[in-house]
């Protein structure tokens, strides 16, 4: 395995630009996540890493070696495909070891790999069958097996499963965490689902229109998002966006709302003391709230929706004339146009420049 660095990656195709300045260090071992909406630049970046296609700007190191210049067949990489490209006149067998087969490798080496990627894959007894005869997650299984017995520095997916349904993606989505924790191999995966993202990047590179707006691990990601776009995109439901003035008291700062409600922001103003008197937008998250009485509330307003889930119970309330929803416990089933109140710990409320919408607290 090896370490990817990209240093000011840029693409245009003619007039239009689609990646700007791309700056990313993936250590050895890690599992990097390309995040984003469709047309957000992260399969041409992928492309880019492959060597299918070529950067206008910038380098692409990995294990430390400039490959702007090399082949993709000497690259040393493996590419993972949504849509499986597996050979349909060839066995499982063959398919998985068709690589080794064109790099000459003796039939006794090659089936040796062969039987130990699809153990590790669980595909053993599939080995005979053609592709038509496997379900889509097993056709997924023999691709990966494909990448696995190449042993290569990097491992590229392409949307592996988005062709897959919500069952089997997360079947799949824990194998492919196994494989990493069981191979310690060098990831770059693309993907617009966030929940593979916080589940399997140690390190989550969240693009918007070519620009790379936050990278991170997931947690600080989530917990610390760097505008309203990424706190927006992470998280299901997203998070809660709420316009307020900031004011303060003795006490310490506060968000002061339209109707005259007021939430506290903890003691300390901290770097925002610039900022008092202005407008800014608090982001919540929903698992944030907490039901409480009315008179004991940070925030309160009329219940609108109630959405039982089984494990939680979403709600909708209209607070200072915007829909906030809250992640509330599972047995708890306010009534529809109730008053509710809600607690919220400071320290959960983001806090953003309603202009730029970079996070300034």
């Amino acid at each position: 395995m090896a370490a990817l660095t990209l240093k000011g990656v840029r693409k245009s195709f003619g007039a239009i630009t689609v990646l700007r300045n791309i700056d990313i260090e993936l250590e050895d071992g890690g599992f990097l996540v390309l995040l984003g909406p469709s047309g957000c630049g992260k399969s041409t970046l992928l492309s880019i890493i492959a060597g299918l296609e070529p950067a206008s700007g910038g380098d692409i190191l990995i294990g430390g070696k400039r490959v702007n210049d090399v082949f993709p067949k000497d690259r040393n990489i493996a590419m993972v495909f949504q849509s499986y490209a597996l050979y349909p006149t060839m066995s499982v067998r063959r398919n998985i070891g068709f690589g080794l087969e064109m790099r000459g490798m003796p039939a006794a080496e090659r089936e040796t790999a062969v039987r130990r990627a699809a153990a590790l894959l669980q595909v053993e007894h599939l080995l005979d069958r053609k592709p038509a005869n496997l379900s889509g997650g097993q056709r997924q299984r023999v691709a990966m097996g494909r990448a696995i017995v190449r042993n290569p520095d990097l491992f590229l997916f392409d949307e592996p499963l988005s062709n897959l349904d919500a069952k089997l993606r997360v079947e799949m989505r824990t194998e492919i965490k196994r494989l990493h924790d069981t191979l310690h191999s060098t990831v770059v995966y693309v993907t617009h689902d966030q929940l593979e993202a916080m589940t399997l990047g140690t390190l989550v590179a969240v693009m918007k229109d070519g620009i790379l707006q936050q990278l991170g691990d997931p947690q600080t990601i989530y917990d610390r998002p760097a505008n309203m776009f990424v706190a927006g995109f992470i998280g299901s439901p997203a998070m809660n966006f709420l316009t307020a003035t900031l004011g303060g008291t003795v006490d310490g700062p506060e968000l002061e709302l339209e109707d005259g409600q007021r939430v506290s922001l903890g003691p300390d103003l901290g770097d925002l003391g610039a900022w008092r008197g202005k407008k800014v937008v608090a982001g919540m998250r929903p698992e944030a709230f907490q039901s409480c009485p009315v008179d004991r509330a940070d925030l309160k307003g009329k219940v609108e929706v109630v959405e039982p889930t089984g494990p939680d119970t979403m709600v909708i309330v209209d607070v200072s004339g915007t829909k906030l929803t809250a992640r509330l416990g599972a047995r708890e089933r306010p009534a529809l146009g109730q008053s509710l109140g809600l607690a919220i710990a400071p320290t959960a409320i983001s806090l953003f420049d309603p202009e730029s919408t970079q996070r300034i607290g």
